[in-house]
């Protein structure tokens, strides 16, 4: 349907939209009956003045908009809605492994194989039971292994994916969950940095503190970035990827507050060289 224009009206007290189209046409493609419709095609094509079409918003005036709708993105979701996503994937997540267990035990389960090798030792050939076959039975007989073979390698590729993405997403809400602890803690240990830089940066105004402050920043997003990654593969613990940058940071956060206190500097470049020197200077040999 297309119309030259249009005009939409409605009032506060009426549950429906009305849509008026002016000097347009429409186009209707009929369902066909019998064999000699469907060859011709048919379709409905009228043009009109004007036309009006109704559209029922009842459902939208029932939408409650304080109540809180749970999504599935878990990084919108409160630590109770969390923890209750959490054991629901969990029961499920054992339920299909219980059940999918039970299957493959009753079919390879030690005692149907051994009825089958009983059954086929039971017939006695004379000969290779495969040169008995023709050409084309054994055609069929290989392909049918091959076929069984790709089919099993298939189910068991996707049981191994299917495992990995439920495992990924038990993961990333847990994460979710020590996050909610992580920045607020996090927030506290940037704080003691920035502020005894400020401090103990005495030369460059106020940039160079803030720049210094930046670069800390940014290491701590960067490994925590690496360490939640690595946690969602499975390669660290989850505890240890929410919590890692938080730990390195917090020892720094503790060593510049009390150099900030004790009226030190940011970093003892002579000091440090001198201690360089006393390590690599040449000991007087011993007459």
């Amino acid at each position: 349907m297309k119309s030259k224009k249009g005009e939409l009206k409605s009032s506060l007290k009426s549950d429906v939209i009305q849509l008026v189209l002016y000097d347009g046409n429409y186009y209707e493609e009929m369902i066909p009956k019998t064999a000699e419709q469907r060859i011709s095609l048919p379709f409905i094509k009228g043009e009109f003045k004007e036309y009006e079409l109704n559209v029922d918003v009842s459902e939208l005036n029932e939408v409650d908009l304080d109540t809180e709708t749970v999504t599935d993105n878990q990084k919108m979701l409160r630590i109770n809605e969390l923890k209750e996503r959490i054991d629901t994937f969990v029961n499920t997540f054992e339920q299909n492994m219980k059940v999918y267990h039970q299957t493959q035990h009753t079919k390879w389960t030690p005692e149907n194989i051994d009825n089958r090798v009983k059954e086929i030792d039971s017939i006695v050939y004379k000969e290779n039971f495969f040169d008995t076959m023709s050409i084309f039975d054994q055609r069929r007989a290989i392909e049918n292994a091959i076929n069984r073979s790709k089919s099993d390698r298939s189910a068991i590729q996707s049981r191994i994916s299917f495992e990995k993405t439920e495992n990924e997403r038990l993961w990333k809400h847990e994460i979710e969950i020590h996050k909610k602890y992580v920045l607020g803690i996090a927030c506290i240990i940037l704080f003691f940095i920035g502020a005894p830089l400020g401090a103990i940066i005495r030369k460059g105004g106020l940039g160079l503190p803030l720049v210094v402050a930046v670069v800390f920043f940014l290491a701590y997003h960067f490994i925590n970035i690496g360490a939640e990654q690595s946690a969602t593969r499975g390669a660290i613990p989850v505890w240890l990827g929410a919590w890692l940058g938080t730990m390195i940071i917090f020892p720094i956060g503790v060593i510049l507050t009390y150099r900030a206190t004790s009226d030190q500097g940011f970093f003892d470049v002579g000091g440090a060289m001198d201690s360089l020197f006393r390590i690599f200077k040449k000991k007087p040999n011993k007459a």
